[in-house]
């Protein structure tokens, strides 16, 4: 899907202005990784690498670039060791130009490939990521979707991403266009299916994707997944409610303040082994006592979900922090951004 022509700065590569911390040791990986993406061009007269034109714009990127005018001035004015880095050779016709213009990179930003370059920044930023598991022994993936601030399709619809992010890190590890003729239902496999490793991933998203399909897509990848029950799955959330939970003790109490509210939430979690879910192994019940801040208005929530983690593998705490950072709103931006 080429890039669309609207937006000053492609979404995969303003992900990275969020990780900044780049070493001159992984600049070869990033290379490697942008090297993947198609080159649109005739390869005749091509007089600098796709792979190079991508990284002084990823470079331009980090160093606050917010437009294609800018990312044009950083690159004209990029030093020599960066040039270096990123294999920036002279043109073999013009010796003394080095550097690509910023109508290179312009024409080139609306003729690429945006799927593709998104697939391979997000593989290196998986390289990058820690091998092993968080604190509490889980991988958490959160799956969710955002309409991008300030970009619009020639026709006037917003850009929306949905994006596969990483507990633990933040990265964002693929991200894909939802057309105007699909929906993020549609998009969530295509999604995943980008992602070499999912094995003994907790992917985590909002009631939306809680389909029968994507548990049993996840559980065919050796992967876990917890999902709010609501109004889609009607039955399951029936279930859920008239489970005992009175008879149930509490196991796990958490508090927190963000975004101009304070909130407390209990959570109850029972084995079963009933559940109108694939693969259901867990019932949550999760109580949220919010009180905002400036009015002190309080209000309390019940929430039900379900997850494919046995007792053994997640204790409640394991299970309510996972689901509460998946909960945690969204930045505006081009990217999935949360913490």
């Amino acid at each position: 899907m080429p890039a669309d022509e609207s937006l000053l700065i492609p979404p995969a590569l303003d992900q990275l202005r969020e990780h900044p911390e780049v070493v001159p040791e992984e600049v070869p990986g990033l290379l490697e990784r942008l090297a993947e993406v198609p080159d649109p061009r005739d390869p005749r007269g091509v007089r600098h690498r796709l792979a190079a034109v991508l990284a002084l714009t990823a470079c331009a990127v980090l160093a606050g670039a917010t437009s294609l005018l800018a990312v044009g001035e950083w690159i004209a004015d990029a030093p020599p060791h960066v040039l270096e880095q990123v294999g920036a050779h002279p043109d073999p016709l013009l010796p003394g130009r080095i550097l690509p213009a910023e109508t290179t990179v312009r024409r080139l930003r609306a003729r690429i490939d945006g799927d593709a370059l998104d697939r391979a920044v997000g593989r290196w930023l998986a390289d990058r990521r820690p091998k092993e598991p968080g604190a509490a022994g889980l991988r958490g993936l959160a799956v969710d979707g955002k309409s991008l601030r300030g970009a619009a399709k020639a026709r006037g619809r917003k850009i929306h991403l949905l994006a596969a992010l990483d507990h633990t890190t933040g990265l964002v590890l693929a991200q894909l266009d939802v057309g105007e003729k699909t929906n993020e239902i549609t998009c969530f496999q295509p999604l995943l299916d980008t992602l070499a490793d999912l094995a003994g991933a907790v992917v985590t998203s909002d009631a939306m994707h809680s389909q029968r399909e994507h548990a049993e897509y996840l559980l065919g990848r050796d992967a876990h997944y917890i999902v709010i029950a609501k109004g889609n799955q009607k039955k399951l959330h029936r279930q859920l409610k008239s489970l005992p939970w009175k008879d149930i003790p509490l196991q796990g109490r958490t508090k927190g303040v963000g975004h101009g509210r304070s909130e407390i939430r209990r959570i109850k979690v029972a084995t079963v082994t009933n559940l109108l879910f694939p693969g259901a192994r867990q019932a949550v019940q999760i109580k949220r006592r919010r009180t905002d801040r400036k009015t002190g208005k309080t209000t309390i929530k019940t929430v039900y979900a379900v997850t494919s983690l046995t007792a053994e593998q997640a204790t409640p705490e394991e299970v309510a922090r996972e689901r509460q950072y998946k909960n945690t709103e969204v930045n505006d931006g081009l990217t999935i951004r949360v913490r």
